[in-house]
Order: structure tokens, then C-alpha cells, then sequence
């Protein structure tokens, strides 16, 4: 079995798909890019009781690293073009969790994103976010609708925490881009300073 990095979003996908992962025996840490400002505290709130419940169905210690996401958002919003920004978004939540990934020797990284769902798990901007990083990507859930994600949230009891009232990412453009490519994105990433960055991210990150 394998060592790897799943990223804890507080929603509904993430735990089903670490859940997954547990149950075929690999040995899982997590990473929550923390989004405050632009939201609450509720998605940490929610990533620390899915864990809890994870916790004892697994027998694993799976350990949180919580990133510092907001000030990467700002950058973003003030320097770069916000239609693509979900896309800018996540490249940055990938490249964060690869090297967490490199430091943990950890050999992939792992996401709860199923295809299509939001305007960020279009094929297209799914293939341009991930070319930011080099580690494999696991998606245990990419076939999967909504309601069958549902049930399984329910039978492992992650659904209700979930589902709990909190306020979703207020940096998400107005009209996000359902397509990208690298071209597009590369002159974007060109406006700022991707290493540093990245750099205070990983060194403001917090283990829980």
C-alpha cells in the first residue's frame, strides 16, 4: 500500500474519498487549504469531526496539515484575470499539497473531485490544474454523481457533519471559466511571484 496526501475541503467529497482510500489500506495525512477570510471556520470545524469519525473507522492517526490559503487568494483577485481564478486557485492548492507530499514521502496526492460537477472539475481546467504539479493524482470518486456520494457520506457518518450551516468560498469570480489551457495560464501565473508564494504557505502551515 501507499503513502498519500488527501485534500480536505469540509464538504460532502473529501471524506468519501479518503474513506475509500483508508479502506483499501493506505497509509493517509490531509491538507486543508483554509480559505478565511473569504469563508468562516466552519470547513476546519467540519475537516476536524470528518476526521474524528475517519479516525476510528481506520485505526490511522491521519494527521492535518492546515494551509494558509486566504493571502493567496488575495493576490490572485488583486493581480491576476479573476475569470480564471478557480483554476489559479487550485494549481496553487496542488502545488501546496505536493510538497507536503515530498517533505511526508508521500508518493500521490488525492482529491474528492468527481467530473463536472462545479465550474473547477471541468476536464479541461481539471487537466490545466493538475499540469502544476508532477505526483500522481487519485480521484476515487471521479464517476460518481452527487446522490451516490450522498449515500456513502451517510452509511460512514460524515453526511450530517458535512451538511452543517457555514459560509462557502466568497472568492469564487462571478463567472468562472469552464475551459482553460496552459498558455492562458502560464501568462497569468507570470504577474506574480508563484514561489514565494508558495514559500509562506508551507511555512505558516499548521499539523493538528
Amino acid at each position: 500500500m501507499a503513502r498519500g496526501v488527501m485534500l480536505m475541503s469540509g464538504g460532502i467529497d473529501s471524506p468519501v474519498s479518503l474513506y475509500y482510500l483508508l479502506r483499501q489500506g493506505h497509509e493517509m495525512l490531509c491538507v486543508h487549504m483554509d480559505n478565511r477570510p473569504f469563508t468562516d471556520d466552519s470547513p476546519l470545524e467540519k475537516i476536524v469531526d470528518h476526521l474524528k469519525v475517519l479516525r476510528e473507522r481506520s485505526g490511522q492517526s491521519l494527521p492535518l496539515y492546515v494551509v494558509p490559503h486566504g493571502p493567496t487568494q488575495i493576490t490572485l483577485m488583486r493581480q491576476t484575470d479573476r475569470h480564471v481564478g478557480c483554476v489559479m486557485c487550485r494549481r496553487f492548492m496542488w502545488r501546496s499539497a505536493e510538497r507536503i507530499a515530498v517533505k511526508e514521502n508521500a508518493s500521490f496526492i488525492a482529491t474528492g473531485e468527481a467530473l463536472g460537477q462545479v465550474a473547477s472539475q471541468t476536464l479541461s481546467n481539471m487537466r490545466t490544474a493538475t499540469a502544476a504539479v508532477q505526483l500522481p493524482i487519485v480521484r476515487p470518486l471521479i464517476g460518481f454523481d452527487k446522490a451516490e456520494v450522498e449515500t456513502v457520506a451517510r452509511e460512514i457518518g460524515t453526511y450530517e457533519i458535512s451538511i452543517r450551516p457555514g459560509v462557502c468560498c466568497q472568492a469564487v469570480p462571478d463567472r468562472p471559466a469552464t475551459r482553460s489551457n496552459l498558455i492562458q495560464i502560464g501568462r497569468e501565473e507570470r504577474r506574480i511571484d508563484v514561489d514565494a508564494i508558495l514559500d509562506d504557505c508551507i511555512r505558516n502551515a499548521v499539523v493538528m
